[in-house]
């Protein structure tokens, strides 16, 4: 039996509780999560503020936003993808509190991504400064970004500017072969310019979706719309264990290592795979709001109850697979969860 509204946001409030004992108030990051995770944490605990009308989690905000840049200065490292994620971040930020610094830094970072991009693969931004891969996920954030920074940009030309990058971003990266035959987005991209055949990691499909929901809100254009639902659709049939629960390739039976090891170019962090899931449902929801379907919503509401019901320990945190058991805990597989309970509790309020 499904759960009543009032336990999804229960389950959210004890999942990020949970998180929080992570935080280490000294440095603004969470112990056991890299920098990147630690950017998708704070999402998920701005966009739990959001969701709940709770004003608890500032503090954290202002926290990180002082002390994270000790490790690396005004957010940004090697990797393009990183300041992507951080740049999110600051935009959620500014949303919650309507502080103009933190688009500020989002602007700021976005202008280091946007040095990524050259003529290499006919356009498109690469993975690290070291011009070492071109991959989907750089890309994806790229693009989402300046959706996002369009959107809250008064002065128009700079606002223009924006629009223009995640156009051109869209164009090239449709025209890529990101998007391997199966409708998936696959890693990235080979020395040669063509489709690597990498894994299809769940999080590439959720961030494109979410660039191209944005431009859909910019344009009106409905094909937009149309692409996000694609993926989704192949997403929904292709990543998921019965029944219906979203997985990565590498989670499964048989699959052997799981991991970015699996995906051409990847360093092989074994820490990132945990946070995919969470990033996919993130966006999905978004889809969502602006093409409501049943079948978003259960997804949505069966990941929320399986990875709570089976994939939980007595502490309120949660393992890798979210159909169970439960492995082990850190503040990347948390804030996944996080991220899915979000989600839930937003499709099942009243005033969403």
């Amino acid at each position: 039996m499904r759960p009543e509204p009032e336990q999804y946001r229960a389950w959210a409030d004890a999942a990020v509780r949970a998180l929080q004992r992570w935080y280490n108030p000294r440095t603004g990051l969470w112990k056991t999560a890299g920098w990147w995770n630690c950017a998708n944490a704070l999402t998920a605990l701005i966009q739990h503020s959001q969701r709940t009308d709770k004003r608890r989690y500032l503090s954290v905000i202002e926290t990180t936003f002082g002390r994270a840049p000790r490790v690396n200065p005004g957010f940004s490292n090697e990797f393009y993808d990183d300041d992507g994620w951080w740049a999110l971040a600051w935009i959620a930020a500014f949303d919650l509190i309507g502080d103009e610094k933190y688009l500020d830094v989002a602007r700021e970072l976005f202008a280091g991504m946007a040095d990524g991009w050259d003529d290499t693969c006919g356009g498109g931004l690469w993975w690290t400064r070291a011009k070492t891969y071109k991959n989907a996920i750089a890309n994806e954030l790229f693009l989402l970004t300046a959706g996002r920074l369009h959107q809250r940009t008064t002065d128009p030309g700079r606002a223009s500017g924006y629009l223009d990058r995640a156009l051109r971003e869209w164009q090239w990266f449709n025209a890529s072969g990101l998007i391997g035959p199966a409708g998936l987005v696959n890693d990235g991209l080979t020395a040669d310019c063509a489709n690597n055949g990498g894994t299809a990691w769940t999080y590439n499909q959720g961030v494109i979706i979410g660039g191209l929901t944005v431009l859909h809100e910019i344009t009106g254009d409905g094909a937009y719309l149309g692409q996000a639902e694609a993926i989704a659709a192949a997403a929904l049939r292709d990543l998921t264990v019965p029944p219906g629960i979203l997985a990565e390739p590498g989670e499964r039976p048989g699959a052997g290592r799981a991991g970015r090891l699996a995906g051409a170019g990847w360093s092989g962090r074994q820490s990132d795979q945990p946070q995919f899931k969470g990033i996919f449902i993130r966006n999905l929801y978004e889809l969502n709001r602006h093409s409501p379907r049943a079948e978003y919503r259960d997804f949505i509401l069966t990941n929320a109850t399986s990875l709570w019901r089976n994939a939980r320990n007595r502490r309120d945190q949660v393992g890798l697979a979210w159909t169970g058991p439960f492995d082990r805990a850190d503040a990347a597989r948390q804030g996944s969860a996080l991220d899915a309970l979000n989600a839930a509790v937003g499709v099942t309020s009243i005033t969403r």
